[in-house]
Order: C-alpha cells, then sequence, then structure tokens
C-alpha cells in the first residue's frame, strides 16, 4: 500500500484522486446494477459475520459452543462468520442473545 505524504501533495492533486465510490463503481458497476446490488449483499453478509465472529471471541466460546447455545451446527457458525450464508432473523437474534449484544432498531430517516 502506498502511503501519501498529504504536504507534499497539493489539495488540486487530492482532489483528483478516485473516491471509494468511483473504485466500487468501476469494478462492481453503479448503485442500482445488478452487479452492485450482489456485492453489497455480500459485503453486508461479510460485514455481519465479522462482527459475530468477534464477539464470539470476545466472548470465549468456540463455534461449536455457541452453535449449541443457539440450536445450530458448527459448520454453520463457520458459514456465517465466513460470509457464506445469512441466518434467518431469529437465528440472528439468538446468536445476538447468546453472545451478550443487543440490535438497536431505529428508523434510518428522523
Amino acid at each position: 500500500m502506498v502511503k501519501i505524504d498529504r504536504k507534499k501533495i497539493g489539495i488540486e492533486t487530492l482532489k483528483k484522486l478516485p473516491t471509494f465510490n468511483a473504485h466500487l463503481d468501476s469494478k462492481y458497476g453503479n448503485e442500482g446494477t445488478a452487479t452492485r446490488e450482489v456485492f453489497t449483499k455480500k459485503a453486508g453478509a461479510y460485514y455481519t459475520g465479522q462482527i459475530i465472529e468477534d464477539a464470539r471471541k470476545k466472548a470465549n466460546l468456540t463455534q461449536e459452543e455457541l452453535a449449541n447455545l443457539v440450536g445450530s451446527n458448527k459448520s454453520y457458525i463457520s458459514r456465517i462468520e465466513n460470509g457464506k450464508t445469512e441466518p434467518k432473523v431469529s437465528t440472528f437474534y439468538r446468536i445476538v442473545g447468546a453472545l451478550g449484544l443487543s440490535v438497536n432498531l431505529k428508523p434510518i430517516h428522523p
């Protein structure tokens, strides 16, 4: 990864650098396209899996122990943590509860 020294590069040069959204557009298509939607869904599943994995490790639980707590199996927990599958809402809430987490639902728009 290249580190950029902002003091040596002018602001106009920085403004010309592509944004992360531009990178996603070029790699996965513009927002609203089928390929971008597939990427967004996979990214969300991966992100959720990473949160669950981190919380499981902080709780000092193995995947098998978590699976037993929520009435599932180790391979299913592994697939969730790796972003390969998304749990049903009811399973998600059981996982959240077993890990001592909470879910905060709030409207997106006030």
